[in-house]
């Protein structure tokens, strides 16, 4: 399966790859995470795309499109991909169309109250990357990873100014893809979320039961 998981900053794209990933079997690239390690490790890589990250703005096209093409060449012959975080313009979409053939598309539809509620509690492992709540996932032991023990912190731009910039952002450029790809007559699977504590599981059940009626999981 070769998609794309389209969703606004919050809207939960990272949970649902996740599990979605080991229920299909499929590579996931974030690129937000590919770029935020590179921060992080402060790489040539990181360097470029930095001020972007931490503002909430998209990075160019160029740099994204380099990382993209490496991470492809990664996946093993013969296994699917979803993309988290690519295309974020119709430019971006046109040169994914040299590059693969996309065979669905995963649509998360989420309120804006929703998303800031989300993203202003969310916490995430230092260590592993595993993401948290502290409204309505939090760990067992505050500040602290269930899984690894890590240490959580909060993202530089899930602070309420840098969200509300990051939603614009998705609404200016990165919605007018909803519309592009229906033109092409690619599937898609919506998923709407309706309460901030609707469980990932039965939102990701919902999802591989749209998948399997489209004969693509």
């Amino acid at each position: 399966m070769k998609a794309i998981i389209f969703g606004a900053p919050g809207a939960g794209k990272g949970t649902y790859s996740t599990r979605l990933q080991s229920q299909l079997g499929v590579d996931t690239i974030a690129m937000g995470d590919i770029f935020r390690e590179s921060v992080k490790q402060n790489s040539e890589l990181g360097k470029k795309v930095k001020n972007y990250v931490e503002k909430g703005a998209l990075v160019p096209d160029d740099v994204v499109v380099e990382v993209l093409k490496d991470r492809l060449n990664k996946v093993p012959e013969g296994r699917g991909f979803l993309l988290d975080g690519f295309p974020r313009t119709i430019e971006q979409a046109k040169t994914l169309e040299g590059i693969a053939k996309l065979d669905v598309i995963v649509l998360l539809d989420v309120p804006d109250e929703i998303i800031v509620a989300r993203l202003s509690s969310r916490r995430i492992c230092k260590n592993c990357g595993s993401v948290y709540n502290i409204r309505f996932l939090k760990p067992k032991v505050e500040g602290k990873c269930d899984k690894c023990g890590g240490e959580l912190y909060q993202r530089i731009d899930d602070n309420p100014e840098v969200i509300k910039n990051r939603l614009q952002v998705y609404k200016d450029q990165t919605e007018p893809l909803v519309e592009y790809y229906k033109k092409k007559n690619i599937p898609f699977v919506v998923s709407i979320t309706k309460s901030l504590d609707s469980p990932p599981e039965a939102m990701v059940a919902e999802m591989l039961d749209d998948l399997k009626k489209l004969g693509i999981s």
